[in-house]
């Protein structure tokens, strides 16, 4: 089977920037054990698999895979298969994709760039010290929670944000469990640490060691986690982000109602065949 697959920078105005991810269009879903071993087999933060939703409720269907486990939510590879889809058609100004956790997601063409419509998911306050610990913090500005398994650990400088050293292995199970004691714990957590930027408003980097991905590059649901706490911090509805891993990203960020709506570019670096036997 000769299936079509493209790689594209997400959060990025240039090739080598914002997040890489895998996208590919099917004209019907594979068992999700091969979804799963083409994940693992791309070995990058996501791969987002598409096909038309025979439903109606929206143009496409979409699930997005680490190279681990599926996962409930994926903003930049959702806004790669955004920019899949309004590239190759030059007369489409927006595309839905229905998920399955997560709703009816969206992308608008916003100039030479793209808008990410997600839900909004506001954390709540929640003593969190395994995850600080893991951290190689003493402490924290707050520590916040979403039931999705999103950490937000809140410090005071964009300073600490640069300088941070996880230790991954403790990250990767941050209830504090003891695998050889059988308990269970929530490995698969996406942890978002973040302050006030220095040359942008917010600042931020995100770790899922867990999942499969010590340190994702640019993270649209860690975004759709932040964007209500900074909201309500700044005051302001709409604000400008960076996230600070290697590789770097650019948002925009805007709150409105349940939605959060993120800003960003992407550039297509790879387009080719998957041959699955």
């Amino acid at each position: 089977m000769r299936l079509p697959i493209v790689q594209i920078d997400a959060f990025a105005s240039e090739a080598f920037k914002g997040n890489p991810a895998a996208v590919m269009p099917l004209a019907a879903w594979l068992d999700d054990a091969v979804l799963q071993a083409i994940a693992a087999e791309n070995n990058l933060s996501e791969t987002a698999f598409i096909l038309p939703d025979a439903s109606g409720a929206a143009d496409f269907e979409l699930r997005w895979f680490t190279p681990t486990n599926e996962v409930v939510l994926c903003g930049h590879a959702t806004l790669a298969s955004g920019h899949f889809v309004l590239s190759s058609d030059p007369e489409r100004d927006a595309v839905t994709f229905r998920t399955r956790k997560a709703g009816i997601l969206t992308v608008t063409r916003a100039g030479d760039s793209y808008e990410l419509a997600l839900p909004a998911w506001a954390p709540a306050p929640k003593p969190l010290p395994h995850i600080v610990a893991g951290l190689g913090l003493d402490s924290a500005v707050e520590t916040l929670w979403h039931p999705h398994r999103y950490a937000l650990i809140v410090l005071e400088h964009a300073d600490q944000i640069r300088a941070l050293d996880p230790d991954f292995r403790l990250l990767g199970r941050p209830s504090g469990a003891d695998p050889a004691s059988g308990a269970d714990a929530e490995v698969d957590v996406l942890t978002i640490v973040t302050a006030p930027g220095d040359d942008t408003d917010v600042i931020s980097r995100v770790f899922a060691p867990g999942a499969g991905i010590d340190e994702d590059p640019v993270t649209g649901s860690a975004h759709a986690v932040m964007t209500p706490y900074w909201a309500a911090r700044l005051g302001r509805d709409r604000f400008t982000a960076y996230q600070a891993s290697a590789r770097g990203g650019h948002l925009t960020c805007r709150l409105d109602g349940e939605r959060v709506v993120l800003g960003g570019s992407c550039v297509t670096v790879m387009e080719g065949t998957f041959l699955l036997s």
